[in-house]
């Protein structure tokens, strides 16, 4: 089970692991972020639609101990989802920054944003109201993850649900990464 607190060390991605990835093509992983920006439009479309002006805003998240980066442009219409290399980051509004967990665990809830951005583990730059208009709309929209990824499957999604939830509470629990919100791992 993953509870919110302020108190718990948050896991840092392998630094082996991360070597390799420097190497690892990012289409694949633009491809699926394409997808999942679309699937969640499509499937929580207040989502983006509550950013209202900041829609128009681009978000650099910066998992830090990840040799790569994503570029968030939450258009309702035509939301995007884009892994970059450091070296090819070009402009962007607003930037957050931790480790992966740490940013993994605020979208499912299981760290509390403030708590990490105080203690120095969350570093938010540029336009602070376009962040906090982003917060709010992921805490309102409690978004899921493992959900979103079974979403994927199309009309198959019933059917992935299920090992794709299993898989990561598995790999969660293994590694102290929040990969799902707590609520749906208890509904197990």
């Amino acid at each position: 089970m993953v509870f919110m607190s302020n108190a718990r060390i948050i896991p840092r991605f392998p630094a082996a692991g991360a070597a390799a990835l420097r190497f690892a093509p990012l289409a694949p992983l633009s491809l699926a972020g394409a997808r999942l920006a679309k699937s969640l439009g499509r499937r929580h479309p207040s989502l983006f639609a509550r950013l209202g002006e900041q829609a128009g805003k681009s978000f650099l998240i910066d998992p830090t101990d990840l040799p790569f980066v994503f570029l968030l442009a939450p258009q309702p219409q035509a939301p995007r989802l884009e892994a970059l290399r450091r070296d090819d980051i070009g402009s962007w509004d607003a930037r957050i920054a931790g480790s992966f967990a740490g940013l993994l665990g605020l979208v499912h809830g299981a760290y509390d944003g403030d708590a990490l951005f105080f203690s120095r583990d969350l570093i938010i730059e540029g336009d602070t109201e376009a962040v906090l208009a982003l917060r709010n709309a992921i805490d309102n929209e409690e978004i899921d993850l493992a959900g979103e990824a079974a979403a994927l499957f199309g009309p198959l999604e019933l059917l992935a649900s299920r090992p794709v939830r299993r898989l990561a509470a598995f790999v969660g629990g293994w590694s102290g990464v929040a990969l799902t919100r707590a609520e749906n791992e208890r509904s197990e």
